[in-house]
This record gives structure tokens, C-alpha cells and sequence, in this order.
């Protein structure tokens, strides 16, 4: 390698698409969840930045798309780069810019985030397996799979369900070949060689089933947030009652520093979710 190629390599990673990430490390921090390290989620953004050539170089077209897509990350407390939040390249109107794509991992994340599940399950069922599930009937698919099968066959089914923190089951969400077809056609650029649909296809699968689980089970703060203020205003009712103490007899003089009874109000000191942020993101 000579100088020149050295002082080149160099000076785009001074100024290239990984130094904006961290020039912009306290914007991130600002819209994270409590539990997302910042240091940690830009030293992944700026590693898949610096590994995937291609991915920087959609960067360097479009920088706001790059921080649109960290900020959508950000927001919801995903690391990107990861199967939790994808980062990949994709042609707009002739050049190549970052899309940030949610998944499967991801998904699971923001049901267990909010506080409701013990266990959340997404598996896919192949050709091979054995898979009975009747609504209505059975609590729970009843899904067998022969190990020592050298090919499972293509992929046939996917489902998702969550265990709630009581035990119950939520409702199971099954999808056929069909019907994750349909959702991977409304995915904006999943027929391109970049799309996590070609190069991860079953964790696609996955991510489809988890996305659809999301709308049965919580997957924000809020819930946590109402089930704490449920729990302060039982436990207010709860309370022993003081007895109550005997009128003062009257003296000749009123007594001005009469107590007065104050009214307590459960506020709720967690934050909420900020502002959205620009578009980076599509989900199944």
C-alpha cells in the first residue's frame, strides 16, 4: 500500500460517512430509550459502515437518509447493522442511498420492551415438519420437526406467539407462503441483491410473523407505564385508614392553622416517546 493510497484512506474516515455518525453521537443519545448504550450503537453503525463498501458509498450519496435510518434505530432502541435493524443500500431515482430495514430480532425486541411477555416464539415450518394448529381449539401450534433430516424442504409456514407474564397464550398469528409473498412485495426494494429478502430469507419470514404479532401484544414503554399506575392506585386503596383524631374544643380565640386536606396526584415521571423521526425504516 503506498503513501498516498494510506493518506487517502485516512482522510475519508476523518470525514467520511462514519465520522458524521459520531459528530451526530449526542442527536442519537437524545432520542434512545434509557437502556440503549450510545457509545455502543454508534460503534455498530460506524463498524457496518466501514465493512460494507457499498453501504458507504449509499451513505456518502445521501447522508440524510443514513441519519434518518439511525435515528428511526435510535428511537426505537434497535442496533443497527444487525438482525435487530437492518442497514442496506437501495437505488433511488438512479442512486444509491441507506434504507434501514427492521427485523425479525428486531420485532421480538419491542414486544419484550414493553414489559408483558415472558417468551415470545416465531418459527418457520418447512415441508417436512409436521404442523397442526386449530383456532379455537388448541392453545398452541403443535410443531414437529425430524432433526435428522438431511433437507426440511422449502419454507411452508411461519408462526409467531408471545407467553404473557401470567401464562396465558396470545393470540397465535399464522401465515402461509402466500401470504408472506404479499408482504415481501410491500416491502420497498426486496428484489434487489441488497434486500435482507434475498440474503436472509427465513429470518424475512420471521420478521413477517413477529411484525403481525405486534399488533396483539404491547410493544411500547406505555404499557409498563399503565401497569405501574395501576399498581400505585391499588395499593393507594390498599392503605391502612388512619383513625381519625377528635374534634379540638372550641377556646375563646379561632385557631388560624387549620389543617388542610391535600390532594395527591400518581404522576407519571418516565418520559415518553420523542418525536418521530425522518423516514428510514419500511416494515413488513
Amino acid at each position: 500500500m503506498t503513501q498516498n493510497t494510506v493518506t487517502n484512506a485516512v482522510a475519508v474516515r476523518q470525514t467520511g460517512p462514519g465520522a458524521m455518525v459520531e459528530a451526530y453521537r449526542a442527536d442519537l443519545a437524545t432520542v434512545m430509550p434509557s437502556h440503549v448504550k450510545p457509545d455502543t450503537f454508534v460503534r455498530l453503525a460506524v463498524g457496518v459502515l466501514r465493512r460494507d463498501e457499498k453501504l458507504a458509498m449509499a451513505a456518502q450519496n445521501n447522508p440524510a437518509a443514513l441519519m434518518g435510518a439511525l435515528m428511526d434505530a435510535a428511537q426505537l432502541g434497535l442496533q443497527p447493522g444487525t438482525e435487530q435493524f437492518y442497514l442496506v443500500p437501495r437505488k433511488v431515482k438512479g442512486r444509491m442511498e441507506v434504507q434501514g430495514i427492521r427485523g425479525y430480532q428486531g420485532e421480538i425486541e419491542l414486544i419484550y420492551q414493553a414489559g408483558a411477555v415472558s417468551s415470545v416464539i416465531v418459527e418457520v415450518v418447512r415441508q417436512a415438519d409436521s404442523f397442526k394448529y386449530s383456532p379455537g381449539r388448541d392453545e398452541r401450534p403443535a410443531h414437529e420437526i425430524d432433526w435428522d433430516a438431511e433437507d426440511r424442504g422449502a419454507l411452508r409456514l411461519v408462526y409467531a406467539y408471545a407467553v404473557m407474564k401470567d401464562g396465558a397464550t396470545s393470540k397465535v398469528v399464522v401465515l402461509n407462503r402466500a401470504q408472506v409473498m404479499k408482504a415481501k412485495a410491500m416491502s420497498q426494494g426486496s428484489d434487489t441483491p441488497y434486500s435482507p429478502w434475498q440474503k436472509h430469507e427465513e429470518a424475512m419470514w420471521m420478521k413477517t410473523a413477529a411484525h403481525r404479532l405486534t399488533k396483539w401484544v404491547p410493544t411500547s414503554a406505555e404499557y409498563m407505564r399503565e401497569q405501574l399506575r395501576a399498581q400505585a392506585e391499588v395499593a393507594s386503596e390498599q392503605a391502612p385508614v388512619v383513625p381519625t383524631m377528635p374534634p379540638i374544643p372550641p377556646t375563646s380565640q379561632p385557631h388560624d392553622d387549620e389543617d388542610e386536606a391535600i390532594e395527591a396526584e400518581f404522576v407519571d415521571d418516565q418520559p415518553g416517546w420523542p418525536a418521530a423521526a425522518a423516514p428510514g425504516s419500511a416494515g413488513a
